[in-house]
């Protein structure tokens, strides 16, 4: 189990990363008094959240966090202000200008780590909501580690609602069964490239890609690395604390492009969720994708045919992608925010959210006997593996290095070239470090 020990605590600790291991765990905590019935005054006018949760999968989820809100403050008009993309990579680029604009919704999403820190409370975008930690208790009922993560210099700045696994390896049962292929608990580089080959001599694409949101040819190449180089390595390289060239991030480069020789021909018009849809239709074998994915499988009934595993290697392993929300500086609704944040954090919220999104909640205090079976392995593997953020989603990098991560992943998926892909990941990591010091 690795000690991902360093938070944002301080402006020198920036680089670190989440704390890991049992002490993250969805076991029992003292609890804190949480208040419940904190009420701020204004509970009418508008409330313009800003996310990017648009597909089949997350709008739902999205709408139970709608419902909690208004079920407290009916006379709340809120606007919807969603912006189509995986990853946010549409919406994050709408949010920047807007927040140069001086044009901030009243709440916006973004996963915890560095993206949020560096992206918005560093220049000034975020307001710290300290006090409703304190007020309502979050601190005792969420693990030190994400707390930690939405911290900057002793304040929090946002609420996590959802804690996403980002290396589900995912497959249609039916597919599997019809060509002969087991799937056991656990499925390695090797299990994959045999089931890979049994496919393809089925003409049936083994691994579903999509490229039009580009997240996931970095995500894909992420959980690859870490299914090769393991924990220590893969943290040890966003840290800036391991070379590029390295002969395991090579090994990891070459399984990935042997792996893109068993993806579908139209994965460069294909929206992530388009591809998971080729999985629930067994139109594909697998699919390399967070559980924003069993949101998909929820939306289309498809819970019996849908099975998971980690990402080949990545057992042991939990890929962290958590989402967040803001109360940004200048939100023209600040109370609405505020009780808008306030909700979030509740435990009644994140129950009626995390079963449709796919996440497993922050806090540690719900009933998971609401849960599914997906839903109790993740908090299985949260508790007990070694924990990895995510560059492809914005934790364990800075912006600037997780561009280049896609610049250079969505380049590889085209030609392959180990060389070169080595090549521009050295180059965005020294450039990175010299920017950091």
């Amino acid at each position: 189990m690795h000690d991902l020990s360093k938070g944002f605590a301080s402006r020198a600790s920036r680089r670190g990363v989440l704390k890991g291991g049992a002490a993250l765990g969805l076991g029992a905590l003292s609890l804190g008094k949480v208040g419940a019935d904190r009420t701020l005054a204004q509970d009418s006018g508008t409330l313009e959240v800003f996310s990017w949760w648009t597909s089949p999968g997350e709008a739902p989820a999205l709408q139970a966090l709608f419902d909690a809100y208004s079920a407290k403050y009916p006379d709340v008009e809120i606007i919807n202000a969603a912006v189509a993309g995986g990853a946010g990579v549409n919406a994050q680029a709408v949010l920047q200008t807007r927040l140069q604009g001086n044009q901030p919704p009243d709440s916006w999403q973004t996963h915890i780590g560095r993206e949020l820190i560096d992206q918005y409370v560093v220049p000034g975008y975020c307001e710290p909501i300290t006090d409703l930690y304190t007020g309502e208790g979050w601190a005792d009922v969420m693990p030190e580690g994400l707390v930690e993560q939405a911290t900057w210099e002793s304040e929090q700045y946002s609420i996590p609602v959802g804690v996403h696994r980002g290396n589900g390896f995912w497959y249609n049962k039916q597919v599997m069964a019809d060509n002969g292929i087991e799937v056991g608990d656990t499925m390695s580089v090797d299990e994959f490239f045999a089931a890979a080959d049994t496919l393809k001599a089925a003409e049936i694409p083994a691994l579903a890609l999509a490229m039009k949101d580009t997240f996931p040819g970095a995500q894909t190449f992420e959980n690859t690395l870490l299914g090769v180089v393991g924990p220590d390595t893969y943290i040890a390289l966003f840290r800036g604390e391991a070379p590029w060239d390295d002969q395991g991030v090579r090994d990891a480069a070459d399984a990935y492009a042997k792996m893109l020789d068993y993806v579908n021909e139209d994965f460069s018009a294909l929206s992530w969720d388009q591809a998971f849809a080729l999985i629930i239709e067994g139109k594909a074998g697998f699919n390399s994708m967070g559980d924003w994915a069993y949101g998909e499988v929820v939306a289309k009934n498809a819970q019996d045919n849908i099975g998971w595993v980690s990402h080949p290697g990545t057992n042991g392993s939990f890929v962290l992608v958590v989402d967040s929300f803001t109360l940004p500086v200048g939100a023209p609704n600040s109370e609405n925010a505020t009780n808008w944040l306030t909700i979030l954090g509740s435990k009644e919220a994140q129950e009626a959210f995390n079963p449709l999104k796919g996440s497993i909640p922050a806090r540690t205090d719900v009933n998971r006997d609401i849960f599914s079976p997906y839903h109790q392995w993740s908090m299985d593997s949260f508790a007990n593996d070694a924990l990895a953020p995510s560059c492809a989603h914005g934790q364990a990098s800075s912006p600037a290095f997780k561009q280049a991560f896609y610049d250079a992943s969505t380049a590889f998926v085209t030609d392959k070239d180990v060389d070169t892909y080595i090549a521009m990941l050295s180059d965005a990591a020294a450039m990175d470090a010299e920017t950091t010091e």
